[in-house]
């Protein structure tokens, strides 16, 4: 096969997993902050503290963090299909990438608003400002900076898993990788897409560093 014939393969999975990336990190990145934030709210001593809602949120975390995610993909193919009507291509793999992203997502959230200095709280507090107000415009507030890097290292691993989703049929650079670089030992199709994908990393860090550094400056 040509490039003549391969280049708008290349450039549709380079839109598809563009299109996988960012809805991932639109729709993970705001659930796992709410998520995060009620993590942080609810541990012990938190501004919200709840034993109970805190182990319950803890505990389905940690049962979906650990799991690799070609395996998390294929085990949730059942739910897939029920949501999105089919475990094949861009969309059946923007299901599972959301999820996932969430999970990861609220952990650095709740990091990042642990690292706050608990005297910034206790003085919103004396002003009189409420535990959302206090989460929401002054912890978040102050977390501004790191948050934006975690979420910078979300998005780099999500760009990871859109490759591994590629493997199931998930579309993107890591299926046309596979597809037409590897199972047709083309190597130069699998260093193209190699080299696109360290590409798409390469700007995505170097917008969550110029973005974080602005949010530290404030």
């Amino acid at each position: 096969m040509d490039w003549t014939t391969l280049k708008p393969i290349y450039l549709d999975a380079i839109w598809q997993t563009l299109f996988m990336a960012v809805i991932t990190l639109v729709v993970g990145g705001v659930l796992g902050l709410v998520l995060g934030i009620f993590l942080f709210a609810t541990r012990r001593g938190g501004l919200l503290a709840n034993r109970t809602a805190n182990l319950v949120l803890n505990v389905i975390a940690n049962i979906v963090r650990p799991i690799p995610f070609i395996i998390f993909m294929t085990a949730i193919g059942p739910l897939t299909l029920k949501v999105v009507g089919t475990t094949i291509g861009v969309q059946a793999a923007t299901f599972p990438l959301c999820i996932a992203a969430t999970f990861a997502m609220s952990r650095i959230v709740e990091q990042n608003l642990v690292t706050v200095d608990p005297g910034v709280i206790e003085a919103a507090r004396a002003m009189g400002a409420g535990p959302w107000r206090i989460l929401f415009d002054v912890v978040a507030r102050e977390a501004l900076g790191p948050l934006i890097l975690g979420y910078t290292y979300v998005l780099i691993a999500i760009v990871d898993m859109t490759a591994i989703a590629g493997a199931i049929g998930g579309g993107g650079l890591g299926q046309f990788a596979i597809q037409y670089g590897y199972q047709r030992f083309n190597w130069t199709v699998t260093l193209i897409a190699v080299v696109t994908i360290i590409i798409i990393v390469q700007a995505a860090q170097f917008a969550g560093n110029a973005l974080a550094r602005k949010a530290l400056r404030r």
